[in-house]
C-alpha cells in the first residue's frame, strides 16, 4: 500500500511539474498581449460583430 501511495505521489509531483513547464514556456514564446485589442469579456450588445465562430458566417 505504502509502494502504490509513492508511486502515485511521484506521478502527480511530475505530472505538476510539467504542467508548470509546459505554461513557463509558453509564457516564454508567447507575443505579448495586448489588452486593448482584445474583444470584452461580455460583448453582447456592444455593437462588435463576433468572429471566429459558425454564428459568425455571412447568412
Amino acid at each position: 500500500m505504502k509502494l502504490l501511495q509513492n508511486k502515485q505521489s511521484l506521478l502527480s509531483l511530475v505530472f505538476w511539474l510539467l504542467l508548470t513547464a509546459f505554461i513557463a514556456w509558453d509564457l516564454a514564446k508567447s507575443a505579448e498581449i495586448n489588452q486593448r485589442e482584445e474583444p470584452p469579456l461580455i460583448a453582447a450588445g456592444s455593437g462588435k460583430a463576433p468572429t471566429g465562430a459558425h454564428c459568425s458566417l455571412p447568412k
